[in-house]
């Protein structure tokens, strides 16, 4: 079958630095994070008290319907948010699809309802298991997100969620490619979401010390490849794309974003949390995406690094592009938006992926800030602290997740 062409014609995202395209946009080139204390419950005790939070209560997520909220978990909020601005920018008219079932939804998490899973557990505890909400299974599933989205937008083409930890919304955004490229659908609403700020998900992670204890300076916490990185910064978001069979965008008038050029993936098979130190997967991952792109590693002009502010995954992830591009890889502009947005785990990808696409559109970097004293194991180019004019063809996005999952998408500035 012939390889279709697939684009960009919609994204909408909600970061702790933005609740839409414009605003986070705006405050990725200025350099600006959205972390802050941790307000939702109270932190007594642990050793993590701060987050990167969505400014918006969960009525506002859905125009103000207090019962619509109470019906479902944050997570999915924040995805029929995201989706909404997605697919309200791409022009589409979902109301009078001419085929539902060309119309995908593929949206993950890597947690799902967690402080859904916390609310209900209480109740059960204290009042008894007939107090238990019907309202549970459904809010808590990981899948709701992309079953809900669908629902709202009469989306009737393939249908799931993968979860692969922090490579869930590039996963998601893979796969739809596949069914586009493959003529299996023609437009595909997807990427990832993720409200994982909850008593469990604070300590589970502070457990493993997977988090930054930084405190006293939590605006300076997430500081990927510095020297002083001592964990990444727990955070919520969304991140959802619309993705087009070309011809089908271009006979509407469709506004092109960018061309999605390439996706692949691999497994560590090494460790539940750790990176494989010899990062041999996560170099094919890349090498392979490369090859799907049918582009040469000189071709690419930035990475959009997974660059969580952990000790290990930093050091391995610059060895990785060292290996894939050789001496290209002092020429990369290389940088972690998780910098300003801390570390949004199952929407990383998607929120990550649209950083890209603007990166390529606008000819700006985003930085990766605070980044002020250099690790000699990571010795690349991090678009260090403040945004850089640079205009790049190419741009590939990377992720990696807890399971060893990796994932790389190539994305392609448009010009026609």
């Amino acid at each position: 079958m012939a390889e279709r062409r697939v684009v960009v014609t919609g994204a909408g995202v909600l970061a702790c630095n933005g609740n839409d395209t414009a605003s986070f946009w705006e405050a990725l080139i200025a350099g600006r994070h959205g972390i802050g204390m941790i307000d939702s419950f109270d932190t007594e005790g642990f050793g993590t008290r701060f987050g990167g939070a969505v400014k918006a209560t969960n009525a506002e997520l859905v125009g103000g319907d207090d019962r619509a909220a109470r019906r479902k978990d944050r997570f999915v909020l924040l995805a029929l948010n995201a989706a909404e601005q997605a697919v309200r920018s791409s022009g589409l008219d979902y109301q009078n699809w001419a085929d539902p079932f060309r119309v995908a939804t593929i949206i993950g998490s890597g947690i799902g309802g967690i402080n859904t899973i916390e609310t209900e557990h209480k109740v059960m505890l204290d009042r008894g298991p007939r107090r238990v909400s019907p309202f549970l299974v459904p809010k808590m599933i990981v899948d709701s997100s992309a079953g809900d989205v669908s629902i709202a937008f009469g989306a009737k083409g393939p249908n799931y969620a993968i979860t692969t930890a922090c490579a869930t919304a590039t996963h998601c955004i893979g796969a739809a490619f596949h069914h586009i490229r493959y003529g299996q659908c023609d437009i595909a609403i997807t990427g990832g979401t993720e409200a994982p700020i909850s008593k469990l998900g604070v300590a589970g992670f502070n457990s493993i010390k997977a988090l930054s204890t930084r405190n006293d300076e939590p605006e300076k916490a997430s500081r990927p490849f510095d020297a002083g990185r001592d964990g990444f910064v727990i955070a919520e978001g969304s991140g959802i794309l619309i993705l087009e069979e070309y011809e089908h965008a271009k006979a509407r008038g469709a506004n092109i974003l960018a061309e999605m050029a390439g996706y692949a993936c691999t497994g560590d098979a090494h460790h539940e949390t750790a990176p494989d130190p010899e990062g041999t997967a996560g170099a094919r991952c890349m090498q392979l995406a490369l090859e799907d792109a049918g582009i040469n590693p000189d071709q690419l002009g930035y990475i959009n690094a997974h660059g969580t502010s952990t000790k290990y995954n930093d050091m391995t992830e610059t060895m990785i592009i060292k290996r894939v591009f050789g001496e290209h890889a002092y020429k990369l502009a290389v940088s972690s938006t998780k910098s300003m947005t801390g570390h949004t785990l199952g929407a990383a990808g998607g929120i990550e992926g649209l950083a890209s696409i603007m990166a390529l559109r606008t000819g700006i970097i985003p930085p990766t800030i605070n980044y002020e004293n250099p690790d000699p194991d990571c010795d690349l180019d991090y678009v260090p602290n403040q945004a850089r004019e640079q205009q790049a063809d190419y741009a590939l996005s990377n992720n990696l997740g807890f399971g060893g999952h990796n994932a790389s998408i190539i994305f392609k500035r448009f010009t026609g």
